[in-house]
């Protein structure tokens, strides 16, 4: 019988490659995650990971055990949520970016439907900035959304429980569409997008000419338009879709800024069926191991 604690932690560590994004997730210390580590691989009698200064890596055993863990996890929270009394009912009216509903949350969604039959899910998908506004108006009762990191506006320093950090990066078909000396042809969100914003300022800080070539409030129809080739647009570095490619930073592409993806509530803190949804993307986020579907360019 395998501890689903050492188990949790496990996913977590694999999830994250480091110990130290799983203790900031899990709430618990480093120390801690390295003695539950340990502590499975002697339960297994392997070898499960591999850590450096720099890295962890999964081991062939431990690449293994990733998917029997991620079973028994996912059979003792179907178990839990199946015995625990009460079924779970009520509404839930909640909002998510674009970028993240297309690439994260179907699976989510579709495994918390499938557990709270009775609860009505009522899906708002917007610009971060719309979802905030919505869920200061009342409109919603939890949101993920994103937010720059690092700034002490009102709207940037809101409250609200981390899932996951990453960096923006520029995409395309391919880098032809980088031509020295012209203008930098951009793919952005509408106004005021943070996306948007964050390629902008960091090409103006750098004083690189650029021109908007596209605009939308659709990822679908950003995507369309990278696709096409006819410009650059900026996304989450794993959010980057297939049949684009990450480009590299250049003395023309400069190093974008990180986001932050966070689940806030209308509440101080959540409850009911808000409550469950959030622990539900949490817990998914933290099991969940993401592959990227972009290419690199050399």
């Amino acid at each position: 019988m395998f501890d689903p604690i050492l188990l949790q932690t496990f996913v977590a560590v694999a999830g994250s490659r480091s110990f130290t994004g799983a203790a900031v997730h899990l709430r618990l210390g480093q120390s801690t995650v390295s003695q539950h580590i340990r502590r499975l691989e002697v339960s297994v009698g392997r070898r499960l990971l591999v850590r450096d200064t720099h890295s962890v890596m999964l081991t062939p055993d431990g690449e293994a055990m990733l998917g029997f863990a991620r079973s028994i996890l996912d059979a003792n929270e179907r178990a839990r949520s199946y015995l625990q009394g009460a079924r779970l009912s009520g509404r839930i009216r909640f909002g998510a970016s674009e970028d993240f509903v297309t690439t994260r949350l179907a699976d989510v969604l579709h495994k918390f439907t499938e557990r709270h039959p009775s609860v009505e899910l009522e899906l708002t998908v917007a610009l971060s900035s719309t979802l905030f506004d919505l869920l200061d108006e009342g409109a919603l009762d939890l949101v993920i959304a994103k937010r720059r990191v690092g700034l002490n506006q009102q709207r940037e320093a809101r409250s609200g429980v981390a899932v996951r950090t990453e960096r923006l990066v520029w995409a395309a078909r391919d880098p032809s569409v980088v031509e020295a000396g012209k203008p930098l042809p951009l793919i952005l969100f509408s106004r005021p997008g943070i996306t948007r914003v964050a390629a902008i300022e960091a090409l103006d800080r750098k004083g690189i000419p650029w021109r908007i070539v596209c605009t939308s409030g659709s990822l679908s129809g950003l995507q369309a338009a990278a696709r096409a080739g006819l410009g650059i647009m900026v996304q989450p570095r794993s959010m980057v879709s297939s049949g684009l490619m990450v480009l590299p930073t250049s003395p023309q592409l400069p190093q974008l800024e990180e986001v932050e993806f966070i689940l806030t509530s209308a509440a101080n803190e959540p409850t009911g069926v808000a409550a469950a949804l959030a622990k539900e993307i949490l817990d998914r986020n933290a099991r969940q191991e993401f592959e990227l579907p972009f290419r690199e360019a050399v």
